[in-house]
């Protein structure tokens, strides 16, 4: 062995064998900690319901800074979320890869980023926004780090239902920014979400039960029967459709949207109930399909709300 393969030997022997870190792999480390993926589904809300409430075009420049300041604001409260969960993040599979489990980023350079993310949207939205959009987006901040995070996850098995009210506030803070305040019918795209949210999230944690369980997140499908999660799942699809179709006679939508809630709703609904019928037959892994309603539940998110955002230029 040549003095030089000893070195590297050595050098690799330090570092656990991970590559050496570069300027794009620490940038990557950090866009990671704001969940991307979210954040993207959020935003799939929040323009829509902004074309809606304009009833038609915002501003472009509105549009940008409400999405970005909406981006920063999630950005900040997901990072925060990684900073609290990092034990439980190293105890899972799913989740091990992490910025802060994989030491990609250091818990103390991922709280002070959380924060700063949170002070700078917040300043954001209030100053090139307005302050209502703001105080939403602090709002979404406190309930998702302090409300979910802190208080609710690892104590209850309704965690996802009422936590999830963060998620929904993107809707809210798209119809203040066009128009300064909330509607009954910004309110029941926000029940939408929140109903949406925990037969979206479920089904994922019954495929990664195994992993909450080891890690102590006491998730619905960890704690409880199949039998009964798939009934809850079912009251709450039923809900969300409720709410979806309720907007339609406060007159701020027409009959693009009208259709696609009705006929996209139908179909979830069919997504929901044939995977109640697959609990109740005692089916299991891939033959229950968890995963099919979660990407199924994605599908028809976006496409409401695609609807939504067409539903304005349909004027025949």
């Amino acid at each position: 062995m040549t003095a030089t393969q000893g070195a590297s030997l050595r050098d690799v022997g330090r570092d656990g064998g991970r590559p050496p870190r570069t300027l794009r792999s620490v940038l990557g480390a950090y866009v990671a900690l704001t969940k991307p993926r979210i954040i993207e589904l959020l935003l799939i809300t929040t323009v829509p319901t902004m074309f809606l409430a304009a009833g038609g075009f915002p501003s472009p420049w509105l549009m940008i800074a409400t999405m970005l300041g909406g981006y920063l604001a999630a950005g900040g409260a997901n990072t925060l979320n990684m900073y609290l969960e990092r034990d439980i993040d190293a105890k899972m599979k799913r989740t091990r890869n992490r910025p802060i489990p994989s030491g990609a980023v250091t818990p103390r350079a991922a709280l002070i980023f959380g924060l700063t993310l949170s002070v700078v949207s917040t300043l954001w939205l209030g100053l090139l926004v307005n302050w209502m959009s703001a105080a939403l987006g602090l709002g979404a901040i406190a309930l998702y780090v302090v409300f979910y995070t802190m208080i609710l996850k690892r104590r209850t098995s309704q965690n996802i239902v009422w936590g999830g009210i963060a998620g929904c506030m993107p809707v809210l803070i798209g119809w203040s920014a066009v128009t300064g305040t909330v509607s009954w019918t910004a309110v029941l795209l926000f029940l939408v979400i929140f109903f949406w949210t925990p037969p979206h999230y479920w089904p994922l944690a019954e495929k990664f039960s195994s992993d909450y369980a080891r890690a102590g997140v006491p998730m619905l499908p960890v704690v409880s029967s199949r039998t009964n999660v798939a009934g809850q799942m079912l009251l709450h699809t039923g809900l969300m459709i409720a709410s979806s179709l309720a907007i339609i006679p406060l007159g701020e939508t027409g009959w693009v949207y009208g259709i696609v809630a009705l006929l996209s709703g139908a179909w979830f609904g069919f997504l929901v109930v044939r995977y109640a019928l697959r609990v109740r037959r005692g089916l299991s892994g891939k033959a229950l399909g968890p995963m099919k309603v979660f990407h199924g539940s994605i599908t028809y998110l976006t496409v409401l709300f695609v609807a939504l955002a067409i539903d304005p230029f349909v004027t025949f």
